[in-house]
C-alpha cells in the first residue's frame, strides 16, 4: 500500500512538472485553443493523462527490475550448482 501512494505522488508530481513545461500562459493562448476556459479543460486532462502515464511507467520499471533480480538470482544459483 505505501508502494502505491509513493506512485501515486510521484506520477503527482511528475504531471505537475509537465503541466508547468507546457503551461498555456508562456504561448499566449496562440496554439490549440482559443479561450482560457478550454485551455483549462486541456491541461486538466493533460494531467490526468500525465499521471496515469507515470503510473504505469513506475509499475512496469518495478516489474522490469524485479524481473532482472530474478534472473540475476537465478544465474547466481546455477554458478553456485557447478
Amino acid at each position: 500500500m505505501a508502494q502505491r501512494l509513493i506512485d501515486v505522488v510521484l506520477s503527482a508530481l511528475a504531471g505537475l512538472v509537465s503541466v508547468l513545461l507546457s503551461w498555456p500562459y508562456w504561448r499566449s493562448f496562440s496554439y490549440w485553443a482559443e479561450s482560457p476556459g478550454m485551455w483549462r479543460v486541456y491541461m486538466v486532462l493533460g494531467f490526468v493523462l500525465a499521471v496515469y502515464v507515470f503510473y504505469v511507467f513506475l509499475g512496469c520499471l518495478r516489474t522490469l527490475f524485479q524481473h532482472d533480480a530474478l534472473t540475476r538470482q537465478a544465474d547466481s544459483s546455477k554458478e553456485g550448482q557447478s
